[in-house]
């Protein structure tokens, strides 16, 4: 079932600015903040620290007239806010029975939903918190009394709604080796709030951010960081404000530091994905079978659903598997890495005298060339011994052929060439089929005749059959069976098309001299091809891949979003639209994502048996690890909800 707002929640840290002791001055900012938020949709929200007072307070925490206007402060936000539905929550000093306690208060439509106490109270250099404050271990009792009514008071509170769990720390709690998070996200917790209050010092932030990213990531959670800001007292310190929001280990939107103006950071966090990734993390799973400190309990409340549709804020990638800049060049070079001790190892294991590859002058074959040269390098082992046999065939363009050739000899490894022309027409003619029909038999004729030939040379010199099929292909079958789907070891069996041409660019600007840079930029240049069908007058290719397939960049960008958080097809058409709304229009995408899906079923057989290769991200599809599937599983259930997706 496709969950409301295609399983995404809409969440926002608030930083008001504050007056010191002044908790109605605070609370006005706050409903401002509140009312703001709403009208942008979000559905849960947290304030800083102690907003309602201000957290700098020191020992006027003591003091019962700032308790006590604080707790009325507090029940006016809540009455004057219940015509709003957005899940709040606030900070402020409660008294309970056992003394004072730092506090986050839940609240939603008017009423207090319930309190959680802080569990860590700093008391070292410029935090002195355990002068005032109560521990949450150290409460006797399991409520807490405002104007003669109690309330649930506890860290183990969950806030729950069908989809959605919210826990609640605060500040110091997050530091901590075990932060209570940890043991809220075991119970089910889904989305984690912090109410913060960290001051600023040389390189607190760079280690702040670095905090709330990993506990996003080992919760499998999103993350809401709201930090206090200006208006706080700077007699000894500095507080910069701020907010953060993190899914998974991800830092999804932040605001500056040092503003002196409110601040609202709004994103979404992506429950869907986060269940996904938690039904597949069986160590996340068993985790919530250890036995905690103390019993969670759960308050249900409803989640927000605002009339006019769903607007996504937070950025969508098109292009998952490629980040920009400087994160692209550390991926680039991490992957080849990873295919050339991959490589490196089964020639040791397999006490292979040479690598055997054919090289059509294409992307794929280019980049299993490469990784078989820096393998023997480092094996220290001749790159003669290396084979780079092109197989001129039917629909062998000028400009393929000479690149297959020049990048060859310039790399210094052995060059062969064996035409195919010959063999494939005796073939035709062996079992009767018109060469001038050029079907699936005159085109797959020709990749499995260029796979016996490397394998029968791979036999005869003792040798390994490099494979060159890359991850999209695997993915939409789009690779002849028992042809060039088959080798001996697949170096390219995990990375997609859109990352294979940044890999060959990449090495050809860092790793390579002059004369092979120059090549290895053309053939990323050229247009992916089979070459299966005779070329044009003018030696142009006419059979173009994603003329007939679909773009690789929407392809790639669907398989991304199925396997890595198995999202619906009717949320990666969404996802889909947002990304590519410029690009592509609605019936663009649907077309080529109903194709997706139905390449992507009846093309498993091909898949169940694939030759060994090295996984590289987290997106695999290895008979043996990551996808296993049944090869006659139905695509029904995909393919009508894409058809009942607007077009």
């Amino acid at each position: 079932m496709v969950m409301k707002n295609y399983g995404f929640v809409k969440v926002a840290a608030a930083v008001p600015r504050v007056l010191v002791a002044d908790c109605f001055y605070n609370i006005r900012e706050i409903e401002g903040l509140i009312r703001k938020a709403a009208a942008e949709k979000v559905q849960l929200m947290a304030f800083p620290e102690l907003c309602i007072t201000a957290y700098t307070c020191l020992d006027l925490f003591a003091q019962q007239t700032l308790l006590d206007n604080a707790e009325e402060a507090l029940l006016k936000l809540v009455g004057d806010t219940a015509d709003l539905a957005i899940f709040t929550i606030v900070g402020l000093p409660l008294a309970t029975d056992d003394g004072l306690i730092n506090a986050a208060v839940a609240f939603q439509k008017g009423e207090i939903l319930g309190v959680v106490p802080k569990t860590y109270l700093p008391n070292c250099k410029e935090y002195q918190e355990q002068r005032w404050f109560t521990a949450a271990n150290e409460l006797t009792g399991g409520a807490v009394s405002l104007k003669g009514k109690a309330y649930p008071v506890s860290n183990g509170l969950l806030f729950r709604d069908r989809h959605v769990t919210v826990g609640i720390e605060i500040c110091e709690d997050l530091w901590t080796p075990v932060p209570p998070s940890s043991l809220l996200a075991m119970r089910g917790a889904n989305v984690i709030f912090n109410l913060s209050a960290s001051n600023e010092l040389i390189g607190k932030h760079r280690y702040r951010r670095s905090l709330v990213g990993q506990q996003s990531a080992r919760c499998i959670a999103g993350y809401v960081y709201a930090m206090a800001g200006f208006g706080e007292s700077s007699t000894d310190l500095v507080f910069a404000g701020g907010g953060m929001i993190a899914e998974n280990g991800r830092i999804l939107q932040e605001s500056e530091r040092f503003v002196l103006d409110e601040q609202l950071v709004v994103s979404e966090i992506d429950i869907a994905g986060l269940e996904n990734d938690r039904r597949v993390n069986r160590s996340f799973r068993r985790g919530t079978a250890i036995l905690l400190p103390e019993e969670t309990t759960e308050i249900p409340f409803s989640l927000p659903d605002y009339p006019g549709g769903f607007t996504l804020t937070r950025i969508i990638d098109p292009h998952p598997f490629t980040p920009p800049g400087d994160a692209l060049k550390e991926r680039c070079e991490e992957i080849f890495n990873i295919q050339v001790a991959g490589l490196a190892k089964r020639v040791v294991h397999t006490h292979a005298r040479t690598a055997i590859i054919g090289i059509s002058g294409g992307l794929d074959s280019t980049l299993a060339l490469l990784v078989a040269v820096m393998a023997f390098d480092a094996l220290k082992i001749p790159r003669t011994q290396i084979q780079g046999i092109t197989m001129p065939g039917f629909g062998t363009t000028g400009r393929t052929y000479r690149n297959a050739v020049d990048l060859i000899r310039s790399l210094g490894v052995t060059f062969r060439e064996i035409p195919i022309g010959k063999a494939c027409l005796q073939h035709f003619e062996e079992i009767g089929h018109d060469p001038s029909v050029q079907d699936i038999t005159y085109e797959n004729t020709q990749a499995r005749e260029r796979t016996q030939i490397i394998m029968d040379i791979a036999n005869e010199e003792n040798g390994l059959v490099i494979g060159t099929s890359d991850l999209s292909e695997l993915a939409l079958g789009w690779t002849t069976y028992n042809g060039d789907h088959m080798s001996m070891y697949g170096v390219n069996a995990g990375i997609p098309k859109t990352l294979v041409r940044s890999l060959v660019e990449w090495i050809a600007r860092n790793k390579m001299d002059d004369g092979s840079k120059r090549t290895l930029l053309d053939i990323a240049d050229t247009p992916v091809s089979p070459e299966l069908i005779p070329a044009g007058e003018n030696d142009d290719i006419l059979q173009r891949t994603e003329d007939l397939v679909g773009p690789y960049e929407l392809h790639d960008f669907f398989l991304y979003h199925f396997l890595r958080f198995g999202a619906t097809p009717s949320k990666i058409y969404f996802l889909a639209q947002n990304a590519f709304g410029g690009t592509y229009d609605r019936e663009v995408i649907k077309r080529w994502l109903r194709l997706f899906f139905l390449r992507f079923f009846s093309q498993q057989f091909k898949r169940s048996c694939l030759p060994d290769g090295p996984k590289v991200g987290s997106v695999s599809l290895s008979p043996r690890g990551d996808w296993r599937m049944p090869s006659d599983a139905s695509a029904a259930l995909w393919l009508k909800e894409v058809d009942e997706l607007d077009g």
